[in-house]
Parts: structure tokens; C-alpha cells; sequence
């Protein structure tokens, strides 16, 4: 009574003693703490734990005392967190994954996923990949969307961002990452490594753009539709008013935007940046496939733009060929144009030549080249590939025009198609006159005449 103003209730005076248990508990200890390295789900429950006693060490002891000692330990293991508060002005970033319909092929989707904590305003980009050039494009966009750039934002330490952890905890950016945060002018923060609770916004962002605008599966016709849809999804969700809060999403977003800065005039290019050399079948090869370029940079150093949709080579300060992008693996991506210089030049492979393998172009193409092959054997194939070689000057559809003109015409030469493509283009009539372009081949179309049959009949032949 003279200690405590009221009764402090019961109180144990020694620790608790469980003889079955006490003799293993080192065991348990010991697997716990090695369960701490281990994945989440390889770790011991306390089923597992109870049977490598029971059959390991020979423990004789129930199931109960082992689940609650199990119980204990735990709870005292779990992490705690402090609750945060989150300035006007910053941001999170992350990738998540989900199963998507594109082009109808179901295929896996990786989306970018950005947050502003303090009015929990969203941007969700798709793409094919979570590589370099995804994550660059998703900020330019995420930026473009808001019209804003924040002051920092908040990363994981995926190695298109970080290329190495130093030991005092700074971190090396790849050269394209720190390029972006560069441009934009942003200050980059990191959360511990594994530790995806340090940006628990943007974590939380994943699940919720996965499970309301991924449920049922998305289909769409392209990837562009599909991001449309992702942003428009963003838009109506600025209405919510989340739990815990008076106001919506977008009246909040005010408050983020007053503190961001404004986006620069010229957006980032955001690509991957490599460098190349040009094969002997002039092809450069980029991320496990080749692009062809033409042979006149054979074996040449070159540069190489990855974007997400198109790869861009270069050499020097010229852009020498333009492709869509391949996410496959060992493919040959072909402008055919790019060989046709020495095609000429090795007439004999234009059969086989794999540039040409499945070049779709209108049927008067190949009415052409059935005509002057009848006409002129190789000769023809070649001055076929110098009337396809025009498509490295003039467009595809002026140069069908005019060869349609041509057969019409019936002037089957590569001198004559030029000539009509050309009055075409400058708006004037074609003379396809022999005087005045004696080049041109002469023809003579002459008409058969009932005679003619009637010769057949003379030798009694029919």
C-alpha cells in the first residue's frame, strides 16, 4: 500500500519456464533468424518448425507451446513505421506488371506508375518493356500530363537508374538517368535496398492502377490506345475523395502544381544511347536484333537511339536509318531500299536476296518486273532494282504513279518511268518522244492479222 496508490494487479516475480520447450529454443531462435535472409515465402511456420523438432531433435512436446513461442517471436520481429508527411511539390516512381490484350496477343504489360503524395494525383504509362528508354518516356510524359515538373522524387534502385550502391550509401546513376534529372533540373532520392515500404505511396499506386484499371484484362488494338485509356483513367480519378481527406484528389493537386516547376520548352529525348559498328551485310545489331543500314556505311562506327517504338541510327551527324522497334530476339528488321545499291551490283542474288523476301508493294511493281525479265533476262532484273532504287529520292506513291503510267504507256524501261515520275512531280506533261530522248528503247506493236493463222493451214498441219 505504501508503494502504490492502487493495487498494481498480478505480477510475475521469475521468468516463464517450459521444460518441454526450454531445451529447444535455441532451434527456433536460430531458424527464425536464418528465415530473415531468406524469401518471404520459403520461411518457417510454426507447423514447419514444430516437425524438424519433432523429427530432427526429437522433441516430444505438442504443437501448441511451439505455436505460441513461435507467436511471441514474431511479434516482436515486426517492423514499425513512422507516419509521414508529404510536402506539395514531390513525387514516386515505380514499374508494376499485369497481363494485358495488344493487337490480340495477351502479352505481359510493364506500367510506370507516378505519384504525388500530397494530393495522391496519378500518372500510368504502358510499355512493352521496364527498360532505359520506358523509364525515360514515362517521365516525360508523367511531366507532360501535369504540366509540371516536381522538385525530387523518390525512387527504388532498379539498374536502369542506379549502375552502382556505394558503400556510404550514395548512389552512381546510369548516364541517361542522370542526363533526364539533369534536364528537368530534379533532385533524386532513393529507398533502402528491398525496402519497397519507403515509397509506400507509389506501391500502393501499383496495386490500385492493377486492380481497377487492369480488372477485367485490357484489351486494345495498340499500345498508344491503351495508354489513352491509362490516362484518362488518371483524369476521372482526380474526382475521389480518398479516405481521411475532405477534399478531392484534384483540388489537392493544386497545392502540388503551385510547387512544381514549370516543364522546359524542348521535352528530353528519352532513348537509350549506344554505340555500333556496321556488319558486312550492313546491319547493326541493338538489344539481340539487327537493323539494316545502307551499305555505303559498311563497316562503319555508328550511333544508336533506342526509343520505345523506333530504333534511330546515325553516323556521325547524320540519321542513316530510321526502324520500328522489335522486342523480340533475333530478328532482322529490313528497309529495303538500304541494299539495293549493291544488289545492282550482284545482280545474280536479287532471288535471294532476304531484303527483298516479302517487300509488299503494289501489283504494278511486279508487273514491271515480270516485263522487263521476259524482255531482258538479268539485264532486266537489273534495271528493275534501278527503277526500285528511285525510292531512295522520291516517295512510294509518286513512283507508282508513274509506273503505272509507264505500262499503260507501254514505254517498259527504267529511262522512261524515271521521265513520267519526274513530269509528275514538277507538273508537266511527259514527251516520250524518240527524237528528243533517243535513250528510250523503240518498240514496234504490230497488229496480227487473219492471214497470219492462215499460213499455219499451208503445211496440212491442222
Amino acid at each position: 500500500m505504501l508503494s502504490y496508490s492502487e493495487p498494481p494487479g498480478y505480477r510475475r516475480t521469475a521468468p516463464i519456464r517450459r521444460p518441454k520447450l526450454d531445451p529447444y529454443i535455441a532451434y527456433i531462435d536460430e531458424w527464425l533468424g536464418e528465415d530473415k535472409a531468406r524469401p518471404r515465402k520459403q520461411r518457417h511456420t510454426a507447423k514447419r518448425i514444430f516437425e524438424r523438432l519433432r523429427d530432427e531433435c526429437g522433441f516430444d512436446g505438442g504443437y501448441t507451446i511451439v505455436k505460441d513461442y513461435v507467436r511471441t517471436r514474431k511479434r516482436g520481429s515486426r517492423e514499425m513505421f513512422v507516419p509521414l508527411s508529404h510536402p506539395p511539390g514531390h513525387g514516386q516512381a515505380d514499374f508494376g506488371e499485369a497481363l494485358v490484350v495488344i493487337g490480340g496477343i495477351e502479352r505481359k504489360t510493364y506500367f510506370f506508375a507516378f505519384d504525388l503524395p500530397h494530393s495522391d494525383a496519378c500518372y500510368i504509362g504502358a510499355y512493352p518493356a521496364a527498360n532505359t528508354e520506358a523509364w525515360l518516356d514515362g517521365h516525360v510524359h508523367a511531366f507532360a500530363f501535369f504540366g509540371a515538373v516536381p522538385r525530387s522524387i523518390l525512387y527504388d534502385n532498379d539498374r536502369c537508374l542506379v549502375a552502382k550502391i556505394m558503400p556510404d550509401g550514395t548512389r552512381n546513376r546510369t548516364q541517361r538517368f542522370s542526363a533526364m534529372l539533369s534536364h528537368y533540373v530534379i533532385g533524386d532520392r532513393y529507398g533502402r535496398p528491398g525496402k519497397g515500404n519507403d515509397k509506400g505511396k507509389v506501391e500502393g499506386l501499383v496495386g490500385y492502377a492493377r486492380r481497377n484499371f487492369m480488372v477485367p484484362m485490357p484489351c486494345f488494338a495498340d499500345w498508344g490506345s491503351f495508354n489513352d485509356y491509362l490516362e484518362e483513367q488518371c483524369r476521372k480519378r482526380q474526382a475521389d475523395i480518398l479516405l481521411g481527406h475532405k477534399t478531392s484528389i484534384g483540388e489537392r493537386l493544386e497545392a502540388d502544381l503551385g510547387a512544381m516547376r514549370p516543364v522546359p520548352a524542348a521535352p528530353f529525348e528519352a532513348c537509350d544511347l549506344q554505340s555500333g559498328q556496321v556488319t558486312s551485310t550492313s546491319q547493326v545489331r541493338y538489344r539481340g536484333n539487327d537493323y539494316s543500314v545502307p551499305v555505303a556505311y559498311g563497316h562503319r562506327e555508328v550511333w544508336i537511339k533506342g526509343f520505345v517504338t523506333r530504333v534511330v541510327i546515325g553516323c556521325a551527324a547524320e540519321v542513316i536509318a530510321d526502324h520500328p522497334r522489335s522486342y523480340g530476339t533475333g530478328d532482322m528488321m529490313f528497309d529495303p531500299v538500304h541494299d539495293l545499291p549493291l544488289i545492282e551490283r550482284k545482280i545474280m542474288a536479287f532471288d535471294q536476296a532476304a531484303p527483298l523476301q516479302g517487300w509488299d508493294l503494289p501489283e504494278a511493281f511486279a508487273t514491271l518486273q515480270r516485263l522487263l525479265e521476259a524482255k531482258q533476262g538479268n539485264a532486266g532484273k537489273r534495271e528493275y532494282v534501278q527503277v526500285l532504287r528511285l525510292l531512295e529520292r522520291f516517295e512510294m506513291e509518286a513512283l507508282h504513279l508513274a509506273i503505272k503510267d509507264a505500262l499503260q504507256m507501254r514505254a517498259v524501261s527504267f529511262d522512261a518511268i524515271k521521265h513520267l515520275l519526274l513530269c509528275r512531280i514538277e507538273r508537266r506533261p511527259p514527251r516520250l518522244d524518240l527524237d528528243v530522248s533517243p535513250f528510250l528503247p523503240r518498240t514496234n506493236i504490230a497488229t496480227t492479222s487473219a492471214a497470219s493463222y492462215m499460213s499455219l493451214l499451208a503445211g496440212g498441219g491442222v
